[in-house]
């Protein structure tokens, strides 16, 4: 065969047969063992990537219903928290009114107490004051007039009748 009429870009028949014959080959272990192998392993890559998204995604709903929750709880204890506040501050109150009640009855009983003593001091001053006085003008009485006077009966009345004329006088200039 002259240079010219073989052309290079045709390949020999020879060789073409036996690179279609090794494609073939190739092709079929491609397909028959390569392939599906390289699918699995897709779909199981898909698959964790997937199951992966959907368990991040679980993750943050689970993590979003506990904040949710504990929001929640936190709410809650600030509502139970107000209402301790409110109970105390009532609580409190309540203890103040009563303490300042008990106070004022403490008070009037003690003033009440006092008032008492005092009656019966001033009383007791009083009832001094008159036999004092009496006896008093009783002597006086007898210096002036210069004898014993005997009836004590008839002296302590006109005494008493004559300090009752003493308060009468007293209590109308009031």
């Amino acid at each position: 065969m002259p240079l010219a009429e073989e052309n290079v870009l045709v390949p020999a028949m020879g060789e073409l047969i036996i690179g279609l014959i090794a494609f073939a080959l190739l092709a079929f272990v491609l397909m028959r063992y390569v392939w599906p192998r390289l699918e699995q392993v897709y779909r199981e890559r898909r698959d964790a990537i997937e199951g992966g998204i959907a368990r991040a995604e679980a993750a943050q709903a689970e993590a979003q219903r506990a904040l949710e929750q504990y929001q929640a709880q936190l709410a809650e204890a600030r509502n139970e928290a107000a209402q301790i506040r409110d109970g105390a501050r009532a609580e409190a109150q309540r203890i103040v009114e009563e303490l300042r009640t008990q106070a004022q009855e403490e008070s009037a009983r003690i003033v009440s107490r006092g008032e008492e003593q005092l009656r019966n001091q001033r009383g007791q001053v009083v009832r001094e004051l008159r036999g004092e006085i009496g006896s008093l003008a009783v002597e006086l009485s007898e210096r002036i007039v210069g004898q014993r006077l005997a009836d004590d009966e008839q002296v302590r009345s006109t005494v008493d009748a004559f300090l009752s004329d003493l308060e009468q006088q007293d209590q109308a200039t009031r």
